[in-house]
């Protein structure tokens, strides 16, 4: 990867590691659960892990956590590793699955249990929950803690054999039920689960707890620093007693930074996926979803993913990032990129009443205004036109400097034009606008150097290609939706509104689904599932401007 990233605090601690000589290589993995679709708050584990190792000559694991059958499915782990892939990154040969390890961790859970450290516990969940105690209550011993080791592997070796119903039995360790640390007090480390698994099918009726599976297949692959988010800080101790204890090959480092939160989003699994079921959203892709798939759907590139967590930052303290971070990122990564064209979005007819009827001119057009190297389209111009229904004003203010009754503006790469007459339906409405156009002011010639204080884009009414057009938005009305009762109550009914375009015939072509700024409008591209040739379909990525800046400044002081 060519993105580089100031050192914060793990990489410091990297960099100290291998000055040292502690690591002569540093080995680091990614190891989501495929349970679901990565989202926005996967990008900065995934930049930091195998951004890290690629800067030091180091390697990454992508790791599928799948000790949770019955949740996990191979459509997510195809998506998560399409997302890790578009992202930039190559796993290589080292893609894993903590099923892979099921029977070094199933012996790992036996010598546990032979050095009196662990145990079979036949109370029921709920009693387990009450036994387990509070915060400010210390837990008490399980009944059935003081099994002999004979015995607790006589029943392991049963739960292992398919012998018992599921929540008969479960297998803990042995550490302190009066730890402060809850997770001490006696963890899980197996259950019994008759379920089908993905990858090993019908071979395993008991599955391993993340916290066991997780840290033993770090120590497994090698791993020197295992990086993770916040809410794992009191997971730790457990992390360090396996390691401890459970005599793996490799000692890796666990080190905790802080979730990337976006404002207006949510990311919590249980709330896309009721997106998705609900049907509020069209899929785990739609393009309003913080998922890895639904910004690259709606267009959003890697590199400014990528560049958004570098600026979002690797820090110890949880913290709500604007929006408008992010979309600052993926202009910048468009703007000097894509061509330009011209679109109308909401049409409203004008017709040049002293232009010819029959007559059409090419107009030259940059692709790019700062780009040379780029080159010129020819546009079609005739007598019928298409203008934003925004940039006419009937009566408008004295700053409105778009078009308005008698008032003046340059149609881009071609004339200035004056507004005579509005023409209106029966029912009052405004349906075409009459105007003429100053035949010596065309773009380029020498007096087309008169000067008007408006410019407008248009499109030939003849020549125009009919487009759906996805105007999206934040998904939510309010910056934290996480803090509300219910998410669904602050759902923003104006995250999409869809409109039946005109296009200039450029953009009729189907050929490289790339990204375009339609002048004036914003960044938007084909959507790469329902466009088609003679249907097109475009997104808008994001607008020129940011036009929530200070109502999201307002919110995210609101919310501290």
């Amino acid at each position: 990867m060519s993105d580089t990233a100031p050192r914060d605090f793990i990489r410091q601690i990297i960099a100290d590691d291998l000055a040292s000589g502690k690591h002569a290589e540093i080995v680091t993995r990614f190891p989501p659960e495929p349970n679901g679709y990565l989202h926005i708050g996967h990008v900065m584990s995934i930049c930091l892990n195998f951004g890290v190792a690629a800067e030091t000559g180091g390697r990454t694991y992508l790791r599928f956590d799948d000790t949770n059958p019955g949740k996990e499915d191979e459509e997510f782990v195809r998506a998560i590793e399409d997302d890790v892939r578009w992202l930039g990154y190559d796993w290589g040969e080292r893609l894993t699955h903590a099923s892979d390890y099921f029977d070094r961790l199933y012996a790992a859970a036996e010598l546990l249990v032979e050095k009196g450290l662990a145990y079979v516990d036949s109370l029921s969940a709920e009693e387990i929950r009450e036994y387990r105690g509070t915060l400010t209550e210390a837990g008490k011993d399980s009944p059935y803690r003081d099994r002999s080791v004979e015995e607790n592997l006589d029943l392991l070796r049963r739960m292992r054999a398919g012998e018992f119903a599921d929540g008969e039995h479960v297998l803990r360790a042995k550490i302190d039920m009066a730890s402060p640390n809850i997770n001490l007090r006696d963890p899980a480390l197996y259950r019994i689960r008759h379920v089908r698994h993905q990858h090993t099918g019908e071979a395993w009726p008991i599955y391993p707890m993340y916290d066991f599976a997780h840290t033993l297949c770090d120590a497994f692959e090698a791993i020197t620093h295992s990086l993770c988010t916040l809410e794992f800080e009191d997971h730790r101790p457990l992390y360090n007693w396996l390691l401890d204890q459970a005599e793996p090959p490799a000692r890796p480092r666990q080190i905790e930074f802080s979730r990337l939160n976006l404002a207006y989003t949510v990311t919590s699994k249980r709330k896309l996926a009721a997106l998705v079921d609900e049907k509020i959203v069209s899929g785990w892709d739609d393009p309003r979803m913080p998922t890895i798939a639904g910004l690259r759907r709606r267009g959003y590139p890697a590199a400014a993913l990528r560049d958004f967590v570098k600026r979002a930052g690797v820090t110890k303290k949880d913290k709500l990032i604007e929006m408008g971070m992010l979309e600052n990122s993926v202009r910048e990564a468009l703007g000097d990129s894509s061509p330009r064209r011209m679109a109308v979005l909401k049409p409203l007819k004008l017709v040049l009443t002293n232009y010819p009827e029959d007559q059409v001119e090419l107009m030259e057009a940059k692709n790019h205004p700062g780009n040379d190297e780029m080159g010129t389209r020819e546009v079609p111009f005739s007598r019928e036109l298409l203008i934003e229904q925004d940039d006419f004003m009937e009566d408008a203010p004295r700053k409105f400097f778009r078009l308005k009754p008698g008032g003046e503006v340059r149609l881009r790469f071609a004339y200035i034009i004056r507004c005579d007459e509005v023409v209106r339906d029966d029912e009052g409405n405004l349906v075409e606008l009459r105007c003429s156009y100053d035949p010596a002011t065309k773009s380029g010639m020498p007096e087309s150097d008169r000067k008007v204080k408006g410019t407008i884009h248009w499109v030939s009414a003849a020549h125009a290609v009919d487009a759906e057009v996805r105007l999206y938005d934040r998904l939510f009305n309010v910056a934290n939706p996480n803090a509300a009762e219910d998410f669904h109550s602050v759902l923003n009914p104006g995250s999409l509104d869809v409109v039946d375009a005109r296009l200039e015939p450029a953009l009729g072509e189907t050929g490289d689904r790339v990204p375009v700024q339609f002048e004036r409008l914003g960044y938007f591209w084909p959507d790469p599932v329902d466009d088609a040739p003679g249907a097109r379909v475009f997104n808008r990525i994001v607008t020129l401007r940011d036009s929530w800046a200070k109502i999201e400044k307002q919110a995210m002081q609101a919310v501290g």
